[in-house]
């Protein structure tokens, strides 16, 4: 990257985290006179864009953001949070390993993507409320539980619990459940599975995948799983398996990273039909600030 390229990146940057601080000053004047510097700050700061193509489902590009803060008027036990997802995911806490994006299955932005600003409020260590509107002013809440054990000197479970509510279509949960076996500091495999249900899905919409995962330093990782997802009481109980390679690395300083994904599936979507077969690909970049 030349020295042009990087001064415009870094200027991109810093122009991004002024105006998520503006955010977070103005918002945090709206809870107490405690000014923003009084131990404010904005944390899991992501700016993405993605673009991918899938031979059964074409080609598609999205912008994804988020931002959390901690705002000193609102002491220890709440936050504030925004940015723009996909709104179904967004609602049911959906894992990363299970998005859409992560899956190169075409968006649509208007009708898949929605911005959001919500209220959260720790609870307890493992326990968080969370109250919000997306698009439309269309209000939302979550209660979500998280825990992780590590079993033994190489071995570690994860669990997660998010109970949800939306005006269209009432309550809803997702279960998360990861394991992870690691052979060595730098290389793992794991067992990552997760199952939502509302009143849209036919029984439980369930996703599983399973690979090994090899890190090269803080910020390079190369992974290959195989996945499979379905709903239990539709036609197909197992609507797509497939396998997904992934590479990820930083390409400039630690904090702007690209993602490289090459998959190929097998969907049904009835079960008098043969599986297709469908190469894809997608890469994308993430700013974090």
């Amino acid at each position: 990257m030349d020295a042009e390229s990087e001064a415009f990146v870094d200027t991109t940057r810093r122009k991004v985290r002024e105006l998520a601080h503006w955010l977070g000053e103005e918002v945090n004047d709206w809870f107490g006179d405690k000014p923003f510097s009084d131990g404010g700050k904005v944390s899991h700061g992501r700016l993405g864009m993605r673009a991918s193509w899938r031979e059964d489902d074409g080609g598609s590009t999205s912008v994804r953001f988020r931002a959390r803060f901690d705002l000193p008027n609102l002491k220890d036990k709440a936050y504030v949070f925004f940015g723009q997802e996909n709104e179904r995911e967004l609602i049911s806490d959906q894992p990363e390993a299970f998005t859409r994006e992560q899956q190169l299955l075409r968006e649509s932005r208007r009708a898949d993507q929605t911005g959001f600003l919500g209220l959260g409020f720790n609870l307890r260590d493992y326990v968080d409320l969370r109250i919000g509107v997306r698009g439309g002013i269309k209000p939302y809440a979550q209660a979500r539980y998280r825990r992780s054990w590590a079993l033994s000197a190489s071995n570690r479970a994860e669990f997660r619990e998010t109970v949800f509510w939306r005006v269209s279509d009432g309550f809803g949960s997702t279960t998360a459940i990861n394991l992870e076996h690691a052979y060595s500091p730098s290389l793992a495999l794991k067992w990552q599975n997760a199952a939502t249900i509302t009143k849209e899905t036919d029984g439980f919409a369930w996703s599983s995948s399973i690979g090994m995962f090899k890190t090269f330093g803080d910020t390079r990782l190369l992974s290959l799983e195989a996945l499979a997802s379905g709903e239990t009481d539709a036609e197909t109980d197992v609507g797509e398996y497939g396998v997904r390679l992934k590479w990820l690395q930083p390409v400039y300083r630690d904090w702007l990273l690209a993602e490289f994904i090459v998959g190929h599936f097998w969907p049904r979507s009835h079960e008098d039909r043969e599986r297709d077969r469908s190469w894809a690909v997608g890469a994308g970049l993430e700013m974090r600030f």
